[in-house]
């Protein structure tokens, strides 16, 4: 039976969400060097600033359930994004490191919300759709990312100043989500599911090693959002524009992958493709931290992105399956684990890069890919929804 008009419409709207919430943080990004060199932050300042934000995620994320029960998801996702527009603002804005690490903070609880928010909003929708739909979505905050960071380098390389750069993205993607609000599924997040059986000791082990893994896909990414531009721009000499342009390749690269995604693992099983994708993380952003130069730097980025490119959809799509465990609490599960993977990246990439070199701090990735690589064994090989 083919997707009614509401359910598409419903589509296109978590669709949107997800696009915005991919590209709000993501156009500050390629501006930390300016906001970095502007509070005059050592490596280890700013990490730990940073790292502010998970902490903001592991504290408000648990929540995340309560909320959506009470509001439900298509309002806590919706109206989240616009909250968390104004932290963005916040944060280029901030006046010294206290208040940008309590930006970054209210940042990362509101977007751990919204996260688990949206994702719940999207798997409703994608059990009424009947097949897999939840990588494109991914896929979509992807796009969103890139055009974030791509309107963060334009905005620093023509010299945009930050509040007027950063007000400006903060109200476009704002009204985008309120428009999208209104075209969300109505009614209660359970209405699709049925009921949940009680949960065996198996399962919590699993969704412990779906959290792992999700934790491992926001390692790699943090090492593009956090310290890419910082890398290429500090140790490769690259200018501001350009040093932009590794966050930008790194999610260019998830685009892609997590748009074919839902084909790929239809084709060749989860499993495979999230193993052969720690494999390709892995080698290479190695290959580019052994031979360090603007161009093998951009490629690492590139291939580290596009090996993890399905790893979270993969995760929240397992535990989303495992019985006994309702959506909003197995989501908020793998999104906890997923921030501390976020919350250990920041801080200990700064302060290794303080003591030795932030190329000795990004070997971090090639860490997250080997454990991807066994990891990946935990997934099932099936691509049942």
């Amino acid at each position: 039976m083919p997707p009614s008009t509401a359910d598409t419409r419903a589509r296109a709207a978590v669709a949107g969400v997800f696009l915005t919430n991919g590209a709000l943080y993501a156009s500050v990004v390629p501006r930390l060097p300016e906001i970095k060199a502007g509070l005059d932050l050592s490596n280890a300042a700013l990490g730990t600033a940073i790292a502010a934000s998970p902490l903001g995620a592991l504290v408000a994320g648990l929540f995340a359930p309560a909320l959506i029960t009470r509001l439900r998801s298509s309002r806590v996702a919706a109206l989240g994004i616009v909250a968390l527009a104004v932290t963005v603002v916040a944060i280029g804005l901030a006046p010294g490191w206290l208040f940008l690490a309590l930006a970054m903070f209210a940042a990362g609880a509101l977007d751990s919300v919204v996260d688990v928010a949206q994702n719940t909003h999207g798997l409703r929708v994608q059990r009424r759709y009947g097949r897999s739909i939840v990588n494109s979505f991914h896929g979509v905050w992807s796009i969103g990312a890139v055009s974030g960071g791509l309107l963060g380098a334009a905005a620093a390389g023509l010299a945009v100043p930050l509040a007027v750069h950063l007000i400006a993205a903060a109200a476009l993607f704002s009204g985008v989500a309120v428009v999208c609000y209104r075209f969300m599924l109505p009614g209660p997040d359970d209405s699709e599911r049925t009921p949940s059986i009680h949960a065996s000791g198996r399962a919590v082990w699993l969704l412990v090693a779906f959290g792992v893994l999700a934790a491992c896909g926001a390692l790699v990414e943090d090492s593009g959002s956090s310290w890419s531009a910082i890398y290429l721009s500090g140790s490769l000499g690259a200018g501001a524009a350009t040093a932009g342009l590794g966050f930008v390749c790194l999610q260019s690269a998830m685009t892609v992958g997590r748009l074919l995604g839902d084909r790929v693992t239809d084709r060749f099983g989860q499993r495979r493709v999230v193993r052969w994708g720690g494999v390709l993380a892995a080698v290479g952003m190695g290959f580019a931290l052994a031979v360090p130069s603007v161009g093998t730097t951009l490629v690492g980025f590139t291939l580290a992105g596009l090996g993890t490119a399905t790893l979270v959809p993969a995760a929240m799509h397992s535990a989303d399956e495992l019985p006994g465990l309702t959506a909003g609490v197995a989501l908020t599960v793998v999104s906890w684990m997923l921030r501390i993977g976020s919350l250990v990246a920041a801080p200990v990439t700064g302060v290794i890069a303080d003591v030795s070199s932030l190329r000795v701090g990004l070997l971090s990735v090639v860490f997250a890919g080997v454990v991807v690589l066994f990891l990946s064994r935990t997934l099932s090989n099936s691509t049942a929804h």
